[in-house]
């Protein structure tokens, strides 16, 4: 596992990125989702369950790292309706509500300062993006306002595992037609994104919330990157501040 001075940027080719709490705090966004929870149940108290049943999804799917039986994006609705009497279409209504859709609003507010542009200076540097999420990330970024030149998930037929399996990092690596020594993952969760990287022979870099600095992270990687390599490779239509 690296810190952030390590790293040489000369030799990295694609920076890929886990999304939940490493484009942003999950802590902020999770306050703003309990208040609307709350407010959302407080006058329809016949559905409480329906925050339980939330709670049962995301713990069911955190019990089986790198889950690998085959067809995860089906699967992970039978764990959360196992011995309940919770239906998969009523389990899917939810989920897709409350964890896919309803955060997104929030999330450009959330995000960790200077990743936007850190973004940005990847691509003016000609370094491929790739993402790498739990769950689906294509609205979550649209959200944030991030381009990405490959996002897959968990749950995408070509990675079809949990991590710390590390079938989405080849995959992503396969995609760039890289060698996975010149990426870099980005993540949270040294358990899960750090064993991930080691397993697919990927360098990991750990965000740090609040680095010993004082420079935000995504600042601070920002700087790193652009005083290491002299010039773009090529210049970005619009560079974000």
């Amino acid at each position: 596992m690296r810190i952030a001075s390590d790293i040489n940027w000369s030799t990295v080719k694609a920076v890929i990125f886990d999304v939940d709490g490493t484009l942003y705090p999950q802590a902020p966004l999770r306050r703003k989702m309990l208040v609307d929870l709350v407010r959302f149940y407080a006058l329809r108290p016949w559905r409480l369950q329906e925050m339980l049943m939330l709670r049962r999804f995301r713990a069911e799917r955190e019990k089986r790292p790198a889950y690998a039986a085959g067809d995860l994006a089906n699967a992970q609705y039978a764990w959360c309706a196992a011995g309940t009497s919770y239906t998969i279409p009523e389990i899917k209504q939810v989920v897709e509500r409350w964890m896919l859709r309803h955060p997104n609003q929030y999330l450009a507010g959330c995000m960790y300062p200077g990743t936007a542009a850190f973004f940005a200076a990847l691509q003016a540097y000609g370094i491929k993006i790739g993402i790498y999420s739990d769950y689906p990330a294509h609205d979550k970024l649209a959200a944030m306002g991030l381009p990405a030149d490959a996002v897959v998930s968990s749950t995408d037929a070509a990675v079809d595992r949990l991590k710390p399996d590390p079938r989405g990092l080849l995959y992503l690596a396969a995609q760039f037609d890289l060698a996975p020594e010149e990426c870099l993952f980005i993540g949270d969760r040294p358990e899960l994104d750090g064993l991930c990287a080691a397993r697919a022979g990927m360098p990991f870099l750990l965000v740090d919330p609040a680095p010993a600095a004082g420079m935000p992270f995504f600042h601070q990687l920002h700087h790193q990157l652009t005083s290491q390599v002299n010039a773009p490779r090529y210049e970005p239509d619009i560079f974000i501040a």
